[in-house]
C-alpha cells in the first residue's frame, strides 16, 4: 500500500502539525518501504478534541446501529484481507500464510463477535429497586504494538465502539501502514467522523501526549510492563482508568502421562510463532526429570524444522535485544541445544530458533520476557516443584498443561496464576476474556469481559 501522509482525524485526512516522519522498515531485507508522520502532542490535541465532540452524538446511538457499523467494518476488514496480509507481511516480516490466517484471520473474527455482542449485550439492568445502565467511559486512548498490529488495534478499538466510546489510537512505530488501512477501512464502514481517529507517533511523544491528556477517560495499553508501569502511573495520578496488556512468560508444563512428542512439538512451534514475539508465548517448557532427556532431544530437532520458515523479528534493536538474552543464557551456564547468538543470515533482522537445555528457574532466560524465538526447558521432581517453577516469575499472562488425564490437567491448570490456560494443546479462542495476572497486566481483552473495560454504570433508585 501507499502510504498516507497525514492523520485520520473527524472522518478525513489532514496533514500532520510538523514535518517529521517515521521510516518504515521491511526487516526482511531492510529497505524502507514508506514513510508515516510522527505525529506531536498538537496532533494528539486536535484528534482528542474530534473525539470528544463526536462523543455525544455516538454514546446515543442505538446499539443496534453501532453493531451494523462494526458489521460494515468487518465486511470491510474481509474485502481488503490480501492487502492487509500483504502489508503486515512488509513491515513486520511475517511469512505471508501466517499473515492470511492469524494476523487478518483472528481481527476480523474479533470485530465480528464485537458486532455480535454490540446487538446482544444488556446495556440496562435491574436489580431490586434500582435500574443500572452500563454506559460509554468516554473518550479511549488506545496504544498499540507491533507484533499483531491489527489484531491488538480491533481488540480494543471493535469493544469501545460496541460500548459506545470513541477513540483515537496511536499506533506502534514499526507497523503504522496496517492502522492506516484500518483507518480506511472505518471510513469505508461509514463510522461517523470523530469517532475513531488515528495519530501516527513515537511513544514517548504521541504515546506520551495521549496518556496525560486530560480529554481521554481511559487508556487501553498493550506493550511492555515498564512502559505499561509509567502509563498507569501517569493516569493513577490524574485519577483515569487504565486497561494494561504486558508481559509474560508462561510456562508449558508436560505432566509425566502426557503424549511427549506433541506436547514438545506444539510447544516448540508456539514459541516459534511469529518468530516468538507473542506476549503469551509458552516460553518455559517444564518436563519430568525422569523424561527430561527425551524432551531435550524432540524439542531440538523440532526447532531445527522452523530455520529456513521463520521470518526475521522486527528491527534491528529487537534482534540485538534477543541476541543478547541469548548469550546470557549462555553465560549463565544453560546448555544451547538449537540455534544460538549468531544472525543466520546477511540481510534482515533474523534469529536462529533457538533451544536451551538445563535452565534453572533463576536463570535471565527463564525470568525475563526475551520475547525472540527462544525457548528454555527446565526440569522438575514432581507436581509441587512445577507448579512453584511456573509460579515463579512477575508474570502470569497465559500457559498449557498437558496431561493424560484431562482431569489432571485442569487441577493443575487451577492452580497456576495466569489468566489463560490451553489444556491438552486447545485452540486459541477469540470470544475469551484474554489477559493477565500480577505483572501481566490490568484487565481483560475479548468477550464480554472485553466490552465491559469500556463501561461504566450508574444506578438509578425507585
Amino acid at each position: 500500500m501507499k502510504a498516507q501522509d497525514g492523520m485520520y482525524i473527524e472522518g478525513t485526512w489532514r496533514p500532520a502539525g510538523g514535518r517529521d516522519t517515521i521510516e518504515v522498515v521491511n526487516p526482511a531485507d531492510e529497505q524502507v518501504i514508506g514513510r508515516v508522520p510522527a505525529g506531536s502532542a498538537l496532533d494528539v490535541d486536535t484528534a482528542v478534541r474530534a473525539a470528544r465532540a463526536a462523543l455525544p452524538g455516538w454514546s446515543a446511538t442505538p446499539p443496534t446501529e453501532r453493531a451494523a457499523r462494526l458489521v460494515a467494518l468487518r465486511d470491510a476488514l474481509v474485502a481488503r484481507q490480501d492487502e492487509i496480509a500483504g502489508t503486515v507481511t512488509d513491515e513486520l516480516g511475517s511469512p505471508l500464510k501466517f499473515s492470511q490466517a492469524v494476523h487478518v484471520g483472528a481481527p476480523i473474527a474479533v470485530a465480528g463477535s464485537y458486532a455480535e455482542l454490540a446487538a446482544s449485550y444488556a446495556f440496562v439492568t435491574e436489580v431490586g429497586n434500582s435500574t443500572v445502565y452500563h454506559e460509554p467511559i468516554g473518550v479511549v486512548g488506545a496504544i498499540t504494538p507491533w507484533n499483531y498490529p491489527l489484531h491488538q488495534i480491533v481488540a480494543k478499538v471493535a469493544p469501545a465502539l460496541a460500548a459506545g466510546c470513541t477513540i483515537v489510537l496511536k499506533p506502534a512505530e514499526d507497523t503504522p501502514l496496517t492502522a492506516q488501512l484500518f483507518a480506511e477501512a472505518v471510513h469505508e464502514a461509514g463510522v461517523p467522523a470523530g469517532v475513531f481517529n488515528l495519530v501516527t507517533g513515537l511513544g514517548p511523544v504521541a504515546g506520551q501526549a495521549l496518556a496525560e491528556h486530560p480529554g481521554v477517560d481511559l487508556v487501553s495499553f498493550t506493550g511492555s510492563t515498564a512502559v505499561g508501569r509509567q502509563i498507569g502511573a501517569t493516569a493513577g495520578a490524574a485519577v483515569k482508568k487504565v486497561a494494561l496488556e504486558l508481559g509474560g512468560k508462561s510456562a508449558n508444563v508436560i505432566l509425566p502421562g502426557a503424549d511427549l512428542a506433541k506436547a514438545v512439538n506444539v510447544g516448540v512451534a508456539n514459541v516459534m510463532s511469529n518468530s516468538g514475539q507473542t506476549c503469551s508465548a509458552w516460553t518455559r517448557m517444564l518436563v519430568h526429570r525422569d523424561r527430561y532427556a527425551e524432551a531435550v532431544e524432540l524439542a531440538a530437532a523440532a526447532a531445527a524444522k522452523y530455520g529456513e520458515r521463520i521470518g526475521p523479528v522486527v528491527n534491528a534493536k529487537q534482534q540485538q535485544r534477543v541476541l543478547g538474552y541469548i548469550e546470557q543464557g549462555i553465560a549463565e551456564g544453560a546448555r544451547l541445544v538449537a540455534g544460538g547468538p549468531e544472525a543466520p543470515r546477511e540481510r534482515g533482522y533474523y534469529v536462529s530458533p533457538t533451544v536451551f537445555a538445563d535452565v534453572t528457574p533463576e536463570m535471565t532466560i527463564a525470568q525475563e520476557e526475551i520475547f525472540g524465538p527462544v525457548l528454555s526447558v527446565l526440569a522438575y521432581t514432581d507436581e509441587d516443584d512445577a507448579l512453584r517453577i511456573a509460579n515463579g516469575t512477575v508474570y502470569g499472562l497465559a500457559g498449557a498443561v498437558w496431561a493424560g488425564d484431562e482431569a489432571d490437567a485442569v487441577a493443575f491448570a487451577r492452580r497456576m496464576d495466569t489468566g489463560q490456560v490451553d489444556i491438552n494443546g486447545g485452540r486459541f479462542n477469540p470470544l475469551a476474556p484474554f489477559g493477565g495476572y500480577k505483572q501481566s497486566g490490568v484487565g481483560r481483552e475479548l468477550g464480554a469481559p472485553g466490552l465491559s473495560e469500556f463501561l461504566q454504570t450508574k444506578s438509578l433508585q425507585f
